[in-house]
């Protein structure tokens, strides 16, 4: 009887959105990508131009790696979204994921380049501040997962080995989230929401898999 509880409820939607699949098969994938990429050009404009405040180098290093988070939490949603409602964004993942690495990237070389500006700086940031150095491990997670998005990695790894590797989108996630509850100054509760929705949809997949298991 293990599971009996959680088994019907994954079956059961509880918010109906299927009908939503029709239109969403008519936008193309690659649209998350132009998005994505003009996205990130206007708050570089906005940061440019002064349309970020008085600090806009810290302002755009935080946008880039606040989007990077959000769109990481949207990527490892869409398949609990699809059990739950019946939406399938499952076409849009792998956009998604890259865009969500672009940001990541742009957030990091924003924080390198433009913030700290010297490479020892950089290295002693990463070391010293364990902030700085949970960001990064996070950062380095991700950029297997952005080589292997493609078709090619697929087939070259096998189904199975490659599903394996992009489970450490929900690691890379987590420090994300730590990384960023532990920069802000104080308690905030933008950060705690994060990692609380992030460990919501950790355990969602934890009970998903030990039904199948029942």
């Amino acid at each position: 009887m293990k599971g009996w509880i959680w088994r019907p409820i994954t079956k059961m939607p509880l918010l109906d959105l299927s009908r939503a699949n029709a239109p969403l098969r008519r936008v193309p994938a690659a649209s998350i990508y132009i998005v994505s990429a003009g996205w990130a050009a206007w708050l570089f404009y906005l940061a440019a131009t002064g349309g970020l405040g008085v600090e806009p180098i810290e302002a755009l290093e935080h946008r880039y790696g606040l989007l990077a988070l959000q769109i990481l939490i949207a990527v490892l949603a869409i398949t609990p979204l699809r059990q739950f409602t019946g939406l399938s964004l499952l076409r849009f993942r792998r956009a998604m994921g890259v865009s969500a690495f672009g940001f990541v990237l742009a957030h990091f070389l924003v924080w390198a380049l433009l913030d700290v500006g010297a490479w020892g700086a950089i290295a002693a940031d990463i070391v010293k501040r364990p902030y700085v150095t949970l960001g990064m491990v996070g950062f380095i997670l991700l950029i297997p997962l952005a080589l292997t998005s493609n078709d090619y990695a697929v087939r070259r790894m096998g189904a199975i080995r490659w599903r394996r590797l992009h489970k450490l989108g929900y690691l890379a996630a987590l420090f994300g989230a730590v990384h960023f509850i532990w920069l802000v100054k104080g308690l905030q509760f933008e950060p705690l929401i994060y990692a609380a929705i992030l460990l919501f949809l950790l355990s969602l997949r934890v009970r998903s898999r030990k039904s199948r298991a029942a």
